[in-house]
């Protein structure tokens, strides 16, 4: 869907730099790949990046509890932010859920930006009798999980006693109680429904590499994937309390090649290249429409960065990692954005938490 188009989009400098990555690991040996996520969040920080993100993945060779692996990241980082893009919801009991996150909030010192979706569980048919083998059928994937889950980190309580029983005292709320918690959760949106929701109930709003088309079949003038984002950008901002200044950060897949090798650069290519023909119409019944990887140099990237509508309506991002890539290659694409890319956008290091 287009964006308004009496709306001028705005050129925001870069005000925030982070990453996503997956986090992925050999199946038969899991510990290496678990300690370079760890690395590569403690050189983002050593970087200068605003914040590092980490995906969800269950029954893959992903991470799947990504709260445990930033409580790790938490005790060898002292600044950077550490977020979730996302937890989705259907596989977590929001109370048990909360507790983590407060918990984990705390010992980082209140750097958590926890990032949450809802729908059913990838691959319903396969896990649910192992999921909710007794209420399946019963089980409500849609937002009252997030407002529940919200509801406890913002102190709503979550039992009918509180007091002394015996020698142990209860709380009805959820325990710890992390101040700031609930303004630092984010809700991963790909369609306009999802984004004007998460306006509405004052969480940030994240948006990747993945919308959903809602427009006609066949549009005139193709499929326009920034204009998409753009107009889910502002009808987030159009709903939240806190208007234009209502916090969006933008996903997309962006390699920088200023030190790569010429092996490294003719490998950016071929996954770009590989991944190119999904982005040119809608893919699966949901009607997902893919953005195009970017791979250049520094220079190329801020033209092809400055030409996106829904990049110039944002001033924080969190640039995704491939999937399938090696160490060295997040080490020379990590310090590209933050010494070559990020630098030329706007961006200076040092501006947490502000």
């Amino acid at each position: 869907m287009p964006a308004d188009p009496v709306a001028p989009t705005r050129d925001r400098p870069l005000r925030r730099l982070g990453f996503l990555t997956i986090g992925l690991f050999d199946a038969a040996d899991p510990g290496p790949g678990h300690h370079v996520t760890l690395e590569m969040i403690e050189l983002g920080e050593r970087l200068g990046f605003d914040s590092a993100w980490l995906r969800d993945r269950h029954l893959q060779h992903g991470i799947s509890s990504p709260v445990a692996v930033l409580a790790a990241a938490s005790q060898r980082t002292s600044r950077i932010d550490l977020g979730t893009a996302v937890i989705p919801l259907a596989w977590e009991n929001p109370l048990r859920l909360a507790e983590d996150l407060a918990t984990v909030d705390v010992l980082s010192g209140g750097r958590l930006n926890p990032g949450v979706s809802v729908g059913p569980p990838m691959s319903w048919d396969d896990v649910r009798s192992s999921l909710y083998p007794d209420t399946a059928d019963v089980e409500d994937f849609g937002y009252a999980r997030v407002e529940r889950l919200l509801g406890f980190l913002a102190g709503e309580r979550a039992s009918t006693f509180s007091g002394t029983r015996g020698i142990e005292v209860f709380s009805d709320r959820v325990q710890p109680q992390s101040p700031g918690l609930r303004q630092r959760m984010w809700y991963g949106g790909a369609s306009l429904r999802s984004a004007t929701w998460a306006g509405e109930h004052a969480m940030n709003y994240l948006t990747s590499s993945v919308v959903k088309w809602e427009g006609p079949d066949q549009p005139e003038g193709g499929y326009d994937f920034a204009e998409v984002q753009l107009a889910q950008v502002r009808a987030f901002r159009s709903a939240h309390p806190d208007g234009d200044r209502a916090r969006v950060s933008q996903g997309l897949v962006v390699l920088p090649t200023d030190t790569a090798t010429r092996e490294q650069r003719e490998k950016y290519e071929a996954y770009a290249a590989s991944r190119l023909e999904r982005t040119r119409t809608p893919q699966t019944p949901a009607k997902l429409l893919f953005a195009p990887d970017l791979v250049g140099t520094s220079e190329e990237l801020v033209e092809q960065l400055r030409a996106d509508p829904a990049f110039r309506e944002v001033d924080e991002v969190a640039f995704a990692l491939p999937f399938t890539f090696e160490p060295e290659d997040y080490v020379q694409i990590l310090t590209d954005m933050a010494t070559r890319l990020a630098p030329l956008l706007g961006w200076e290091p040092g501006l947490l938490n502000t």
